[in-house]
């Protein structure tokens, strides 16, 4: 017998119920199930004040759902948090101008990974209709700056796949919005625009990785966890620049961050958090690092802004 889901969410929770029992995820499923059943998270009201910016380390590919040192701290970050009222999340993994933003309720994430275990390709993240949102969103940019609608992209896994670690239980509209440059000054100018959406409850992320240099790790840094130098003198230099809210040392990542070419071949990874800063209320008030280490030699550098 065929099961037809009737509610946004549903689909997930099906899905969810075939990952077999001993998976570290399914284990994740059930603290999360526990600890909502003893204490349900709570949601944002306007007494919360507004929510912070996140910029988060995503991890590469599914592999976030193997692994606690992924698990427990992007959940307990969102339990940190008040339960927001929806979700905008600007991913390294789509870029694309003009602005657009995803389908409002897609009918399928998008599997953008390869040479994974065929169970994540399976994984859902059915989500409620996020309309309100992209009308929002499209009514805070310039009259010049029309936001294209893309009516059947789903999320990208630099967006579902945090998201499904964070909030499981996919009852958070979640929109994407695509990354259209790579310039610093329009990035912020994009974030500042955003700004009023914390107000009402609404979380903005920028999704990417501290230190993106795949091209430059070999079979020992990934098996062993090795950290190359380019990669840790990137993260110290950036988790520096934000200690003291130095949003002009950022922007001249390209030229000013030791390790670079090698921590940032391509950038995209590392722009969002552009966005995220200038989400913010003060785009130079220190920020507070939620994450940090590393993964297969990359730096998860994570942090939230008020």
């Amino acid at each position: 017998m065929t099961v037809t889901p009737s509610s946004p969410g549903e689909a997930t929770a099906i899905a969810d119920a075939r990952i077999p029992a001993e998976h570290p995820f399914a284990a994740h499923l059930r603290r999360v199930a526990a600890l909502e059943q003893a204490d349900p998270h709570r949601a944002w009201t306007p007494e919360d004040g507004p929510m912070p910016s996140l910029y988060l380390s995503h991890g590469g590919g599914p592999m976030p759902f193997e692994s606690p040192q992924w698990l427990d701290p992007l959940h307990a970050w969102a339990r940190n948090l008040p339960k927001p009222k929806a979700i905008l999340i600007v991913s390294a993994h789509w870029e694309s101008a003009p602005l657009s933003v995803s389908a409002v309720q897609p009918d399928e994430l998008v599997y953008d990974f390869g040479g994974f275990d065929a169970l994540y390709y399976t994984f859902r993240y059915d989500t409620p209709d996020a309309g309100d949102l992209t009308r929002q969103v499209a009514a805070m940019m310039p009259d010049t700056e029309q936001v294209h609608q893309h009516n059947r992209r789903g999320l990208d896994h630099g967006a579902w796949v945090p998201m499904k670690i964070m909030y499981p239980a996919a009852d958070i509209p979640v929109l994407q919005l695509s990354l259209p440059t790579e310039d610093p000054d329009k990035l912020l100018a994009l974030g500042r625009r955003l700004r009023p959406l914390r107000e009402q409850g609404v979380l903005v992320i920028g999704s990417g990785h501290m230190t993106h240099g795949l091209p430059f790790l070999n079979r020992e840094m990934i098996m062993h966890n090795k950290v190359p130098g380019w990669s840790a003198d990137f993260d110290a230099w950036a988790a520096d620049a934000l200690a003291r809210g130095d949003v002009n040392e950022l922007a001249r990542f390209r030229t000013a961050a030791p390790g670079m070419p090698y921590a940032h071949p391509t950038v995209e990874h590392f722009t969002p958090l552009f966005v995220t800063l200038g989400a913010a209320t003060d785009p130079t008030a220190p920020v507070v690092t939620t994450l940090d280490g590393y993964g297969v030699g990359l730096s998860r550098r994570s942090f939230q802004a008020a």
